[in-house]
């Protein structure tokens, strides 16, 4: 009886050791392919967690762990691909981070045992729209976080006298065709018109007629 109740002690003092490291295992989060997020970016520029798309022009830090020869500071060239050691050019462009970090790992598996890869986004450059029309500053703007077309307008406003408040549109990139997306300014800033107002996207073009 002695013996038994020795290795009763004994079993509740390892579970009440391993709890702590159980939970907190638990409660990590986990990336897409289940396996515990490390490429995340935060609460970054123009999306937020793992929703942000990478684009052309955008800075990524690529980090491969006790790796120093794979790990470096890229940029995404115009052909949406970024260029490594070993693995020579990866499209990269349209991917989140955390697809794009299991994607890495998967190809670094023939040359690196078991490797642990995070990719961050260090600069956003992608994320540019143009404003052209009866504005006083026309131009292409970089943007770095969430914004709407009422945002755009006023960082290249103020109208001129001529423009058409009524009939400004957004053109958008839509595969190989533009999308025409009207936006009234005089409807937005009325009482209740915050519901037309919207978000803008990498290479959208704001048409102040």
């Amino acid at each position: 009886m002695m013996a038994l109740g020795r290795r009763v002690v004994t079993a509740v003092l390892v579970v009440s050791l391993f709890a702590p490291g159980l939970a907190a295992a638990q409660e990590r989060p986990k990336g897409p392919s289940g396996s515990p997020g490390s490429g995340a970016l935060g609460s970054g520029p123009v999306g937020v967690d793992g929703d942000y798309k990478i684009g052309p022009e955008d800075v990524l830090d690529i980090a491969v762990w006790n790796n120093p020869a794979v790990s470096r500071a890229v940029q995404v060239r115009p052909d949406g691909k970024i260029s490594l050691p070993l693995l020579n050019d990866v499209p990269v462009a349209g991917l989140t981070p955390m697809q794009l970090r299991d994607v890495l790992t998967k190809k670094l598996v023939e040359y690196v045992p078991a490797p642990e890869v995070s990719v961050i986004v260090r600069e956003v450059r992608s994320f540019n729209v143009s404003v052209i029309g009866e504005i006083r500053t026309p131009g292409r703007y970089e943007l770095k976080s969430r914004t709407t077309v009422l945002d755009v307008l006023a960082r290249a406003g103020p109208f001129s006298d001529f423009a058409s408040r009524a009939r400004i549109f957004v053109l958008r990139p839509n595969g190989t065709t533009m999308k025409r997306i009207p936006f009234n300014y005089n409807k937005v800033i009325a009482a209740d018109g915050e519901a037309e107002n919207f978000l803008v996207q990498p290479g959208d073009i704001v048409v102040v007629p």
